[in-house]
């Protein structure tokens, strides 16, 4: 192996090389019974990122229109508190939140049925804590998603 395949293979991630040694890892979402594409798939990093920043601009806008004088550390702050009662109220009542709605997603319970409003409160405490959320499993769900037994999917 060159030193370009290996730089390759890293900056592909480990889903690739994977795929080029010949292990077959099936598509995000396979493991949990989604489609692969369409409604009702896992819902893909961009689209994810995408809501994230509307509903983050969204609090912000509020923070600093309505609660502080400028924008400043108290900005930030209050910033974090209205996306944590976004989160817990919206996704907890009817299972997405402004920008997941806009961008066509919403979260569902890994086991069916409907999310109850502690398993939305446990994902919405570990996204605002933003590390479990960096951190994925194959299927493309965060360690936030995954503790609360949830998924994000496309509506």
């Amino acid at each position: 192996m060159d030193k370009r395949q290996a730089i390759g293979s890293w900056l592909s991630g480990p889903r690739e090389a994977l795929g080029e040694a010949g292990v077959d890892l099936g598509y995000p979402g396979e493991q949990l019974g989604l489609p692969q594409r369409g409604p009702g798939s896992i819902a893909r990093p961009g689209r994810r990122l995408g809501a994230l920043a509307v509903d983050w601009a969204l609090c912000l806008l509020i923070a600093y229109g309505l609660l502080t004088d400028g924008y400043n550390q108290t900005t930030g702050n209050w910033t974090l508190l209205i996306f944590f009662a976004l989160g817990v109220l919206t996704v907890g009542t009817v299972g997405c939140t402004p920008g997941k709605r806009l961008f066509g997603l919403r979260i569902v319970p890994q086991d069916g049925g409907r999310l109850k409003p502690l398993r939305a409160l446990l994902r919405t405490v570990l996204l605002c804590l933003a590390l479990p959320a960096l951190i994925w499993d194959r299927d493309g769900r965060g360690l936030h998603d995954r503790l609360a037994r949830t998924i994000e999917v496309r509506g």
